[in-house]
Formats: C-alpha cells, structure tokens, sequence
C-alpha cells in the first residue's frame, strides 16, 4: 500500500504545532578514545581486583560462559539485552596498543560502576584470516587484574558488531 504525502497544510499545522518543542538530548553510550589519555581525577583513587581466595583461582571464561551468573542475566548478555554503558573500538590498533586500551577500559567501566560494556575487536581480514585482536581479546579478558572485574562476556549480536565485538558483564564494585 502506497503512503501519501503530507499536504501543504498539514505540514504548516505539523510545524506549527512542533514549534516550541526542543529536541531531548540523544542517549549514547559514552565512548573512550583510545589515543587520548584518560584525563587525571584531582584526587588519585587506586582500584583493586577483588581478592581471589588462595586455593580458589577465578576459572577462565570462555565466550557465552558465566559461572556464578544467574541464567536470566546469562541470556540477557547473550542476546544483547543488557544495557551497552559504554564501547571501546580497537580497530586499526597494534596488539600492545589495544591490550593498554583495553585494560585502561575495563579498569575504567568498573571504577565508574558499569556493568554493560562492548567492545569492539573487528573480524579480521577479508580474505578469510581470522583476526588477531578477536583471538587475542578473550585471552587478556582472563588474565589477573582484568579476569577479576569481568562476570562473563559473549560474542555480540549483529546489530552490535556480530563476531568482531564482545559484550562485557562487569562485576558491581564493592
């Protein structure tokens, strides 16, 4: 079925009505740039990993895993449900350049009691390699300081970057 346009006189009446209406603000998740330092808090504040028990290291976490997670919250990542509070691109970074970026980030998300985050890794060549930063980011996603601020991550719906970005559930800071 065929949509009319608008008449001359509907459009007056459309701007007329609409005249003293003021646009809200858009909702954007903040975004971190990665080049530009993170600007210094006048008062340093240090932000510790939870302690780990001794005998009870955190197990390492695999893309759609979440031990501990309620399965609600599990699905609600995995689907892409969860609020994104903020995204990180690591496109056209080296790997030490993105592993900085990358802790910086999480550290920073979880100081600021973040809980949904994404990040973006990219998918890789077009000839078919996959990419280094999607392989490399769920290894540094598990190591000490950074494994002890994440709950899960999984690989990020279609809409949000598909395979080349990952959904973050941050634990609450304590």
């Amino acid at each position: 079925m065929a949509r009319r346009g608008l008449s001359r006189e509907e459009r007056a009446l459309w701007h007329r009505s609409m005249q003293d209406v003021a646009p809200l603000a858009p909702k954007k998740a903040p975004a971190v740039a990665p080049e530009e330092p993170a600007p210094e808090p006048r008062r340093p504040r240090r932000i510790e990993a939870p302690p780990a028990k001794p005998n009870s290291p955190l197990p390492a976490l695999a893309a759609g895993d979440a031990p501990g997670v309620d399965r609600r919250t599990v699905e609600k990542l995995r689907r892409g449900k969860l609020a994104i509070e903020a995204r990180l691109d690591l496109h056209g970074m080296t790997q030490d350049q993105a592993h900085r970026a990358l802790a910086r980030f999480v550290v920073q998300a979880h100081g600021a009691g973040l809980r949904g985050v994404l990040v973006i890794t990219g998918k890789g060549s077009a000839s078919g390699e996959r990419g280094v930063l999607k392989a490399a980011v769920p290894r540094w996603l598990n190591e000490g300081a950074l494994r002890a601020r994440i709950l899960a991550f999984s690989w990020a719906q279609a809409r949000d970057g598909g395979a080349g970005a990952l959904y973050l559930l941050l634990r609450r800071v304590r």
